[in-house]
């Protein structure tokens, strides 16, 4: 192999653009820590406080729906109210990380 020449200019240039990509991709992951997701079921009496990351920050109930003869209900609604708030966070993630696909540590490159 005489006169073969590496191409470590082209290795470096990819690994800084992959070091870039990593840091991009951890300040959108910060960013989704504070994004507010609002989660609700009958119309707004429940509603569910989380981050983009599914992390569940808080819970109003109306006192209207708070039934101590059917709390199966009131579990139902809470319920309803998370799973709400998870399809909302669940919409949010994959706009923002999606792009990143399966970067997380690029396979043990970073």
């Amino acid at each position: 192999m005489a006169g073969y020449r590496g191409n470590n200019g082209g290795m470096q240039n990819l690994m800084m653009q992959a070091k870039k990509m990593q840091e991009e991709m951890e300040k959108t992951a910060a960013l989704l820590d504070d994004w507010e997701i609002v989660g609700t079921a009958a119309g707004e009496a429940v509603v569910v406080y989380m981050n983009a990351k599914k992390i569940i920050n808080g819970i109003e109930l109306d006192e209207s729906i708070v039934d101590p003869t059917d709390v199966e209900m009131l579990e139902d609604l809470i319920m309803a109210a998370i799973n709400d708030g998870y399809a909302k966070a669940e919409k949010v993630y994959e706009e923002k990380m999606g792009q990143y696909g399966n970067m997380g540590g690029l396979g043990g490159l970073l």
